[in-house]
């Protein structure tokens, strides 16, 4: 039985090594070839900022449908600045969310981004212990 708090690593190239979650899912990661690797697939890194755009993008969007806001179509960027030495954290994290919708209201939009912050989200919580996370918020019409 998987278990979704579980991965398996294998190592298949120089630094690539194929990953499988608990649930079943396979991702390749790997470094660029002046840290060794083939560039074959994201770094452990990026996914780290891969899952905090998923993880809040997933409670905003759930929030908003709950507030029946009218969304037709919703991004999510992620930044992170690391440190210099070792082990290279984030130490800053800017999250953008660009809302697009018919008369979606900016506070609502707001709200919840700050609950994904604060309660949801387990990802930015996470991060949020080595790393000052910004967010920005822009909301269109359309």
């Amino acid at each position: 039985m998987a278990k979704e708090n579980d991965a398996r690593g294998v190592l298949v190239g120089p630094m690539r090594f194929d990953v499988t979650t608990g649930s079943g899912h396979t991702v390749a990661l790997d470094v660029v070839a002046a840290e060794g690797g083939e560039d074959s697939g994201p770094s452990p890194m990026e996914l780290l900022l891969v899952a905090l755009a998923g993880c809040t993008g997933m409670d905003v969007i759930s929030i908003l449908r709950k507030m029946r806001q009218q969304v037709s179509g919703y991004e999510v960027h992620v930044h992170g600045a690391r440190a210099e030495k070792h082990p290279r954290v984030f130490t800053q994290i800017t999250v953008e969310h660009i809302v697009t919708g018919h008369a979606v209201d900016t506070a609502a939009v707001r709200r919840a981004v700050e609950l994904s912050e604060s309660t949801y989200c387990g990802v930015s919580n996470t991060l949020n212990k080595t790393a000052e996370i910004t967010t920005a918020i822009t909301v269109r019409e359309g």
